[in-house]
């Protein structure tokens, strides 16, 4: 029996082959929901679904869109937000 920490369905069980060429099942955490538009709540474009861990190993530019706001708004919310701003004159 496997110890109960990994008992939970929490975890994904994955089937890997070993160097020696036994099959395990290795317990896994599940990928993360995509990140979502702070204003509208649509999946963005361009930023990954993995881990913190995973993230953290990553570089600046794969994590999220090079532009103001990247990974924060879709590109539709930021073009309106860009807009309300010159209009208030900001």
């Amino acid at each position: 029996m496997v110890r109960p920490a990994l008992r939970s369905r929490s975890l994904r069980r994955v089937q890997r082959r070993t160097p020696g060429g036994r099959t395990v099942t290795r317990y896994e955490r599940r990928r993360p929901g995509p990140a979502r538009c702070a204003r509208c709540g649509r999946p963005l474009a361009g930023v990954p679904r993995a881990r913190p861990s995973v993230l953290r190993g990553m570089s600046r530019t794969s994590k999220r869109p090079e532009r103001p706001y990247g990974g924060v708004l879709c590109p539709s919310c930021l073009a309106e937000a860009l807009r309300e701003s010159i209009i208030r004159g900001l």
